[in-house]
């Protein structure tokens, strides 16, 4: 395995365009902290982006920052927080998951489209994302969107390549709308509600005009032996202190709210955000399922019958839903699927033994736009070298 550390774009397209020409398989590689996510693959190179970092821009006034893409996370986020500004999305840090140590890099959340519990009210990474520059399967650096939000005619490229796990290129550059910092943050915490309950009690309080930023239910055993049910809010005191009433109001009958702040609320998210509640054993299979937050309880009572073992928790209000299931490969994942298909969502396997993750879909199967997502690989990426079959076999 060659491994390549280019310092520029200009490098880096480079390399590309000699790995081309040769048709070797090439993987990229930023921080290392999710390189068991997908679908096993053989290549033969590396191109690290470790060199390609820094924060290119910053406008506080203006609310846009602009970073290489092996800057690490941390070195953006702590940027933003000098203004008491931050990244809308609050992107997933995998390394509890999958065990690693290395530095989360910004092009990796774009490549993964990593979105946090803020996504309900803030919108997924490829929302704030605004610009990208990147190096395509030919070696050509390609640059797409700027510094404002309506910057884009034709096609949306930054938005295209959001979540194609490197399938499309080699991010070099990226470029944000970022928000500012609430000067407090706190949660409401209502306890023992089963699943049904809780999801009705997230969409009363998500359908209310009281804008809670994150809504999830943890069932009993995950961290405490009571389920709780968990609302963040954000903002000014004096509103915060309005909303706790409105909400003590709203969800009276769903029992007493305990509003937690500080570390108490914020690890909390944070546990929620990286899936720490699910994290051992190290041998489960994780699941990432999105569908309607009313057909989840059902649908997670289907597979929890059918797979002994299983646990689970909720994000998103009920949409999106965390599974861990004991190691069993097809057995499990056919299980998952039918529930999913019936349910009307879609289900990614984001942690599995290598065997696993070779022997059925990791991405939620394409049907009939298998076709047009093979057209979009041959646009950017005519010898298919970029992580073929990460995704799907032969794109």
């Amino acid at each position: 395995m060659t491994l390549f550390t280019p310092t520029s774009e200009t490098e880096a397209a480079q390399i590309v365009a000699d790995l081309a020409l040769t048709g070797k398989p090439v993987t990229i590689q930023g921080g290392a902290t999710r390189a068991g996510f997908g679908r096993p693959i053989q290549t033969e190179a590396t191109i690290s982006t470790r060199a390609i970092s820094g924060i290119t821009l910053h406008e506080p006034a203006e609310l846009v920052i602009a970073a290489r893409g092996g800057t690490s996370v941390a070195e953006v986020e702590a940027v933003l927080a000098a203004k008491n500004q931050m990244l809308p999305f609050e992107p997933m840090d995998h390394r509890t998951l999958f065990g690693t140590s290395g530095e989360p890099t910004i092009g990796g959340v774009v490549a993964g489209n990593h979105s946090g519990p803020r996504r309900i009210q803030a919108g997924a990474c490829r929302d704030s994302l605004i610009g990208v520059r990147l190096v395509n399967g030919r070696g050509e650096a390609i640059k797409s969107g700027g510094r404002v939000m309506k910057n884009v005619t034709g096609l949306d490229l930054a938005k295209l390549v959001t979540g194609s796990w490197g399938t499309l290129g080699l991010l070099t550059e990226v470029t944000f709308k970022v928000l500012p910092r609430p000067e407090r943050s706190l949660t409401l915490l209502i306890k023992n509600l089963d699943d049904g309950r809780a999801v009705a009690a997230l969409s009363a309080a998500l359908g209310s005009p009281f804008e809670p930023t994150a809504a999830a239910h943890l069932p009993a055993g995950l961290g405490r032996p009571v389920a709780r049910t968990i609302l963040r809010l954000e903002g000014f005191s004096v509103s915060l202190e309005y909303r706790i009433a409105q909400f003590r109001a709203l969800l009276a009958s769903y029992g007493e709210i305990i509003v937690l702040e500080g570390e108490d609320s914020t690890g909390l998210w944070r546990g929620v955000r990286n899936v720490e509640f699910l994290a051992a054993p190290e041998d489960a299979a994780i699941w990432r399922i999105s569908t309607a937050p009313t057909r989840a309880p059902g649908m997670v009572a289907g597979i929890a019958a059918a797979v002994p073992g299983a646990r689970w928790f909720y994000d998103w209000g009920g949409g999106l839903v965390w599974l861990a299931v004991p190691p069993g490969g097809d057995a499990a994942a056919t299980t998952v699927r039918a529930a999913v298909a019936t349910a009307g969502g879609h289900a990614t396997l984001v942690r599995a033994p290598r065997e696993v993750r070779a022997s059925i879909d990791v991405f939620q199967p394409l049907g009939a736009l298998a076709a047009v997502t093979g057209g979009i690989k041959t646009s950017f990426d005519p010898g298919r070298i970029f992580e073929p079959g990460r995704m799907y076999a032969g794109v």
